[in-house]
């Protein structure tokens, strides 16, 4: 446990980092670490303090994003969204929990997909459901999953930058743990590829 605290605390820095720069980079809206490292933290750790970290790390960033926005935008996100957001990462957990069993390359990926299609359309229905700007009805839910506002890039966009960076940054952490497992000498998925 020791040691994996102050590796918990440089990842939660390194996301709500990423997470704030982002926002200075438009291209980049919705390419961020977190929903990797919810899905990661219950698909590859046992310890229930180690699974806070993505939501601290999301609710400190979310601070920031908050304020920005409303000091930028005159736009502040509000309390449901921020519960609508801690819930599918809490979803992304659960998730990466029932893939713990049996985790294998396809079950990460698979996992790691539904996790982005839950934000995606929890997310959008939400933004639909709340938001003067669409018509309530099936046109204006299909135009919120797909092209938005005008004034803002297409929320199929996001959702592109969302799928890709879930998935690189899955690997990427699923590839760091399995290599840690390799080298304890544990079970590990890279030893699995190896032996075929």
């Amino acid at each position: 446990m020791l040691l994996q605290m102050p590796f918990a605390i440089i990842v939660l820095v390194l996301a709500a980092g990423w997470r704030i720069f982002a926002l200075y980079i438009p291209e980049l809206s919705n390419f961020s670490p977190m929903m990797a490292l919810a899905f990661c933290a219950g698909a590859y750790t046992r310890n229930r303090w180690m699974w806070l970290a993505p939501f601290a790390a999301l609710v400190l960033s979310d601070l920031y994003i908050d304020h920005y926005y409303a000091a930028v935008y005159h736009y502040e996100w509000g309390v449901a969204g921020a519960a609508l957001r801690i819930a599918c990462f809490a979803a992304a957990l659960g998730i990466g929990v029932s893939v713990s069993g049996r985790r294998n390359w396809v079950n990460l990926a698979g996992g790691t997909l539904a996790g982005s299609l839950l934000f995606y359309f929890a997310t959008n229905t939400a933004s639909w459901a709340g938001d003067m700007g669409y018509a309530h009805d099936a046109a204006g839910w299909w135009q919120a999953m797909t092209v938005g506002h005008p004034q803002f890039y297409p929320t199929l966009f996001f959702f592109r930058n969302t799928l890709v960076s879930d998935l690189l940054f899955t690997g990427c952490f699923a590839l760091a743990m399995e290599y840690a497992s390799l080298r304890r000498g544990g079970p590990s998925l890279l030893l699995k590829q190896v032996r075929r």
